[in-house]
C-alpha cells in the first residue's frame, strides 16, 4: 500500500489474528469507516508449512487502513480468540455515526456494554464484534484524542500494572510521552490510585490503558492481538527485543514474536523483511521463509544471505 503524501511513517501495526477470515474483516471493517483501504495482500508459501499448517495460495496477511490506523490481519489458524484485553476506541463526532457503527458492529456480535450515556460521555458503547474483536466507541471530539481509532489496553491484575506499562513503553520510543492519567479514588470498584484512564503517545502514536482487576474479568492478553513494530535495522530489533523479552514468556518466543512481562505480545520485524516476502521470485520467498520461520529473534543478516544466495 502506498503512503499517502505528507504522512509520517508508522512504527507500531495492530495485527490481529483470524482463523481463515482476515480478508473477510479487513473488508468489512473498511466499509465502515471513511479514509480506509484495503492494502498489499500476501499468501502462504509451501515453505514452513509443517509449522504454519496452512495450504501453499492461501491468504496468509492482509494490510488495510482505517481513517488513519494501520492493522494487518492474518489467517493464522484457530489457536487463539480475541479477547477485551485489546479493544479499539473510536471517537464519534456525531451521534449519528456512533449508532451506525453499533449498528453494524453488532451485527453477529453482543454488546459488553449497552449504547447510552455514561459520565465520560454523552454517548458510549462497548461491542464484540462477529469475529470476536472489541471496539469502544464514543461521542467526543477527535481533537481530544488526535486520532480516529486507538487501541486501548486493559491490564487485569490485582497490582494494576497499566501504569507500569505505560513507563515502559513510553522509554522505548522516540517521541513518546505520557499524555494524561486518571486515576481510581478511594472506595471506587478498583484499587485507589490505579489507573482508571490513561493516554500515552509511542511514536507519535495515541494508545490508552487501563486497570481492572481480575474478579472484573475472565480474560487477559494474548496472540490474538499483537503489537508489530517495524525495525530499519538490526539495531532496533536487537533494542526492542531485549527490553520487552525481560521477565517475558521465554515459550512465546518464536518468528519474531515474543511476549513481554505484562502478558502483551509484540513483533519485532525489520521492515526489510515484509519487501523480501514480496519478491516475485518464489525461491527466494522460500528460503527467507524457512529462514525465519526457525528463528526467534530476528537475525537480518542471516535473512539477507539466504535472501540473496543463488
Amino acid at each position: 500500500m502506498k503512503r499517502k503524501e505528507g504522512k509520517r511513517p508508522k512504527k507500531i501495526t495492530s495485527c490481529l489474528w483470524f482463523d481463515d477470515q482476515a480478508e473477510e474483516a479487513a473488508n468489512f471493517y473498511v466499509s465502515l469507516f471513511d479514509d480506509s483501504e484495503i492494502g498489499m495482500i500476501t499468501n502462504y508459501v509451501e515453505a514452513g508449512q509443517e509449522i504454519h499448517g496452512k495450504e501453499a495460495g492461501s491468504v496468509m496477511t492482509v494490510d488495510f487502513e482505517l481513517a488513519g490506523t494501520k492493522f494487518v490481519a492474518l489467517n493464522g489458524g484457530p489457536h487463539f480468540t480475541f479477547t477485551p484485553a485489546i479493544s479499539f476506541f473510536v471517537v464519534c463526532e456525531t451521534e449519528t455515526e456512533v449508532e451506525h457503527l453499533w449498528e453494524k458492529l453488532s451485527e453477529g456480535g453482543k454488546p459488553l456494554m449497552k449504547l447510552g450515556e455514561y459520565g465520560w460521555s454523552k454517548k458510549y458503547g462497548w461491542v464484540e464484534d462477529r469475529y470476536g474483536l472489541s471496539w469502544q466507541l464514543s461521542l467526543g471530539k477527535l481533537e481530544d484524542v488526535g486520532q480516529k481509532i486507538t487501541p486501548s489496553l486493559m491490564f487485569v491484575s490485582e497490582e494494576g500494572q497499566a501504569e507500569e506499562a505505560i513507563n515502559l513503553y513510553t522509554s522505548l520510543f522516540e517521541d513518546s510521552d505520557i499524555t494524561g492519567i486518571l486515576r481510581y479514588g478511594e472506595g471506587e470498584e478498583q484499587p485507589e490510585g490505579s489507573v482508571k484512564h490513561a493516554q500515552f503517545r509511542l511514536n507519535g502514536e495515541t494508545f490508552m490503558a487501563m486497570d481492572s482487576s481480575p474478579k472484573h474479568a475472565d480474560f487477559t492478553f494474548n496472540e490474538a492481538i499483537s503489537l508489530v513494530i517495524e525495525c530499519d535495522s538490526q539495531e532496533e530489533v536487537d533494542h526492542f527485543w531485549s527490553t520487552l523479552t525481560k521477565g517475558g514468556d521465554p515459550k512465546a518466543q518464536q518468528c519474531g514474536w515474543l511476549k513481554d512481562r505484562f502478558g502483551v505480545s509484540w513483533q519485532v520485524t525489520p521492515s526489510e523483511l515484509h519487501k523480501m516476502l514480496l519478491d516475485p521470485d518464489a525461491e527466494k520467498v522460500a528460503r527467507v521463509t524457512d529462514a525465519f520461520m526457525q528463528m526467534k529473534k530476528l537475525d537480518l543478516r542471516q535473512l539477507r544471505e539466504v535472501y540473496t544466495t543463488k
